[in-house]
């Protein structure tokens, strides 16, 4: 039986604060904490299947052309190799094959460097491994013109462009402004976990063991791309060692093995190389921004300005978002917003952590600290000062906002001192020290969700759906979700996630999963509760739900008395995602110290402060935050993605040279959580929080860097370099 929740207003009702189980909230230790320490938790590549064949990769060594064909009896005839799967993209027509058929009649199309076009399967790694390293490829090359975004045409984002007023007047004639233009560069999701599936083929159906984020979403591409029904796959994935956006899709891996496995009828694994992870699965897009803001005498806004240029592949959709959360941050009735994408031979560009906002928010807030210091004002005071009271473009309200909470909570928490801002006021020895703030914002998504509750006879519950948990805390607020609702501490509640034979979650990316899977568990939580109460005869608005027990008196158990109750919930947006807008709101400080010799920066302290709706976990929202808080010192100071200007073959493919923050990096950070409810957020008043960390959070360093030492430093990352050229002399 499903229950169904179609939101179509706030839900103002506050029920989760009328439980009595007292688990909301709770810093409760992860409930999978205790698997996944001890080495039991299994992830996608560690299933043990006998027979298991494995597969490498064939990719190509040219960034544009055509693969014409494969020396595939040279790799067959090497030790253990037993077939090669060519061009693994042309999907359809390659599962209707055989292993070792002829090549293909048309050229496989290449359209970035290392796009895989073949897959080496052996008994061994090491004998697959070795033939796809020394496979033979005929081809023919197009020339490219260029790999730089900014030396080729771009075409404009019409649907994400905002146009009002006469902002180059504004500009002209204000008293302050403000025209500059900012640089970052692109990113690497780099997760712990390599991509890796092992597919296995009945005949008839297909099981796949895969680290993916978006199960509801992955099991039909896959089908799709297979040419079979959706009922015929089966996607597994538990446990998944982060995503951050590159596992929201079906990579080719999952595709690869899935094509190995139906052609050989046996078990097939395929997991990429880290190397391959970078150079295949899709990457952040650099970004070219620039700012044009028109002020009063005060530093009120009455213009904003902010255009943008990304890049991705031809033909494909994807635009980074840079634009998302300056759509609606700040005042000015004179207003130009627009996103260009430069189509070049890089691999895909996609979602990376917090994408749009992730590279928007601390290139705006640079901008906005520099109009700050040209008004004369406080930055905390100048963001104050120009929070509009609903959308500055199309006037729909918001469902709530704390940033102005979050500015003034997080400035007192840090010491903020906003009255002499001028670069260059304290040195210890070498270091010039310096401090600096920012704004954070990031869209608020839900999703239609499904979850599967039951209330078994012995008066325990067992959750189900196809949400994944990529490090996030899932498993643990499901658990206290449905805990409290139906008055259980969390060791009485299993829940089990990342199986497409479950019902369909909102899946992991978007920051949507806890408020739409946590508001999908409401639903059936409260079909679960009208059951019991029937069966207890009683009404459930006078029922008390608290340790296994109803109204204090009979335990679960015993009313059920050997009989279970099975309620599916399902909660999907109404109208209501369409009448607010919704959005995470908070703050940023960092304290840096920049060497005057070398240009290193150090960060010795930072703080945000976030409101993002009901905390259903205080540990683990914490830990996100913290996560966040880290990403931003990676985009701030080291992270780069760097691509040859002559093969457009990514330079920096491992962890050894794509310097993501290790400890010695991070400083103590502290984290404020700003008390909210919103109800028209969700149902259970959640808003996301895994990616409103690190919104903004590199533009607090690089105004700190800039207070330290005046080199007010346009180019993201802030290398040492960077720093030093921009250093006043």
């Amino acid at each position: 039986m499903t229950a169904k929740l179609k939101q179509d207003e706030p839900d103002t009702r506050n029920i989760l604060d009328t439980m009595k189980q007292g688990v909301i909230g709770k810093p409760i230790p992860r409930v999978e904490g205790l698997a996944k320490v001890t080495g039991t938790a299994t992830y996608a590549a560690e299933y043990k299947i006998d027979g298991c064949l494995e597969g490498v990769m064939i990719q190509a060594p040219f960034a544009k052309g055509t693969v014409t064909a494969i020396d595939t009896d040279a790799l067959l005839a090497m030790p253990g190799v037993v077939a090669v799967i060519e061009d693994p993209r042309q999907t359809a027509r390659a599962a209707q094959g055989t292993a070792n058929e002829a090549p293909v009649q048309e050229p496989m199309t290449v359209t970035y460097y290392g796009q895989p076009v073949a897959l080496v399967v052996a008994e061994t790694f090491e004998d697959a491994r070795n033939a796809a390293a020394q496979a033979k490829l005929t081809y023919d090359i197009e020339q490219v013109g260029s790999f730089d975004p900014q030396d080729v045409e771009a075409e404009v984002q019409e649907d994400s462009a905002t146009r009002q007023g006469d902002l180059a007047h504004a500009v002209k004639t204000a008293a302050h402004a403000i025209d500059t233009t900012i640089h970052t560069e692109g990113h690497a999701s780099a997760a712990m976990e390599p991509h890796g599936s092992i597919a296995e083929w009945d005949g008839r159906n297909l099981t796949v063991y895969a680290s993916l984020q978006m199960l509801n979403y992955n099991i039909t591409e896959l089908a799709d791309s297979l040419d079979l029904e959706e009922d015929r796959v089966r996607l597994v994935s538990r446990y998944v060692g982060g995503g951050f956006g590159s596992k929201l899709g079906v990579s080719e891996d999952v595709v690869a093995a899935s094509l190995a496995a139906m052609q050989l009828n046996r078990p097939v694994r395929v997991v990429m190389t880290r190397q391959q992870v970078f150079q295949t699965v899709m990457r952040r897009s650099e970004s070219a921004q620039r700012f044009r803001f028109a002020a009063d005498s005060e530093g009120t806004l009455s213009g904003f300005g902010h255009e943008a240029r990304v890049s991705n592949l031809p033909q494909e959709s994807f635009a980074e978002p840079v634009l998302q959360s300056s759509d609606f941050l700040y005042k000015g009735e004179n207003r130009l917003l627009e996103l260009e994408v430069a189509r070049i031979h890089r691999m895909t560009a996609g979602s990376v952590r917090a994408p749009g906002e992730a590279i928007g928010m601390p290139a705006l807030e640079i901008a906005m600290d520099m109009l700050a210091e040209k008004a004369g004002v406080d930055p905390v005071e100048l963001r104050i000062r120009n929070i509009p009271d609903k959308h500055p473009a199309n006037g729909k309200p918001f469902s709530s906002h704390k940033l102005e909470e979050a500015l003034r909570q997080g400035a007192e928490a840090f010491g903020w001192d906003g009255a002499n801002r001028a670069p260059r006021q304290t040195r210890d020895g070498e270091w010039w020290i310096g401090t600096g703030m920012a704004s954070a914002a990031r869209v608020h998504n839900v999703s239609k969700a499904q979850v599967r509750v039951v209330l078994a006879a012995d008066g325990t519950a067992r959750v189900e759906t196809d949400m994944t948990d990529i490090g996030t805390g899932t498993y643990t607020i499901l658990a206290q979700v449905v805990g409290e609702m139906l008055g259980l501490e969390t060791d009485k509640v299993l829940v089990s996630l990342g199986d497409t034979a479950f019902p369909r979650g909102s899946g992991s990316g978007g920051s949507w999963g806890a408020a739409s899977v946590g508001s999908a568990a409401f639903v059936a939580c409260n079909a679960v509760r009208d059951a019991l109460c029937e069966k207890a005869g009683i009404n459930t608005d006078d029922a008390e739900f608290k340790d296994g027990r109803l109204n204090g008196g009979k335990t679960f158990s015993d009313i059920l008395d050997g009989t279970e109750i099975d309620r599916t919930g399902e909660y999907e947006p109404g109208d209501i995602s369409e009448d607010y807008v919704a959005s995470g709101f908070g703050a940023f400080f960092a304290e840096v110290r920049v060497n005057r010799f070398t240009g290193e920066t150090r960060v010795t302290r930072m703080l945000g402060a976030f409101g993002f709706g009901r905390v259903l976990n205080e540990k683990t929202a914490r830990s996100q935050c913290l996560g966040g808080i880290t990403w931003s010192i990676g985009a701030a100071l080291t992270e780069a993605l760097l691509f040859d200007p002559k093969d457009g073959h990514v330079v920096n493919q491992d962890l050894a040279e794509y310097h993501v923050p290790v400890c010695r990096d991070v400083p103590d950070c502290e984290v404020i959580m700003v008390d909210e409810r919103d109800p028209a957020a969700s149902p259970i008043q959640a808003k996301g929080i895994g990616e409103l960390g690190m919104c903004g959070g590199a533009g607090a360093i690089a105004n700190a860097i800039y207070n330290a030492c005046g080199a007010r430093v346009l180019t993201l990352p802030m290398t040492p370099d960077r720093v030093i050229a921009a250093m006043p002399d």
